[in-house]
């Protein structure tokens, strides 16, 4: 991907996605053309601080899957494979597991072809088209793709829970249902 384009999908996940999943409204952003997303609660390897990472990602037999599109130079990645225990933040609620790379040949062409065709435009950023390429040219480019498998352990904190974010279009609704409540029953 060239740089620019990295640079606006950073700017776009760190100030969009992220805050939109935080805020419960993950399940509305998932489409085919946008492609389905999750996002990562990641601990900085350096930092110690809990960082955000939006992904594609798949699911097969029961298992939640993803993709290293930056091979092994993305700092969720660096950071995933030094705590692998993470929390997962999907559409339709919040998991929290244990990162493993897969890497028997067969699972990761299954995989990574899922997880590409369920990125939507982005999943043909690799530089070929994910619902056409052979098995054998996907193998050939998957080669150095990072592709990881989530074990899952429980349940995370989603939207709703502490340190979510969807307190606050819970807490505007409530307040303004309240103070329209108030106007329409003092005009009776």
């Amino acid at each position: 991907m060239p740089p620019l384009m990295r640079k606006i999908f950073k700017f776009f996940n760190r100030f969009f996605m992220v805050p939109m999943f935080l805020l419960g409204f993950g399940a509305l952003l998932g489409n085919p053309f946008n492609g389905y997303i999750m996002v990562l609660k990641v601990v900085g390897r350096k930092s110690g601080k809990v960082r955000y990472a939006p992904v594609n990602y798949a699911i097969h037999n029961g298992q939640i899957y993803c993709i290293s599109g930056g091979r092994q130079s993305s700092d969720w990645y660096k950071n995933i494979l030094a705590h692998p225990e993470i929390e997962m933040i999907l559409p339709t609620g919040a998991v929290y597991a244990r990162a493993v790379e897969a890497t028997d040949p067969q699972e990761r062409l299954v995989v990574a072809r899922k997880v590409l065709t369920n990125a939507g435009f982005a999943g043909f950023f690799e530089g070929y088209n994910p619902f056409k390429i052979s098995d054998d040219g996907l193998a050939e480019k998957i080669a150095d793709l990072p592709i990881l498998r989530f074990q899952t352990l429980g349940l995370g904190n989603g939207a709703f829970d502490r340190h979510g974010w969807a307190w606050i279009w819970s807490f505007v609704f409530t307040a303004l249902v309240i103070v329209l409540l108030i106007l329409a029953s003092s005009k009776i």
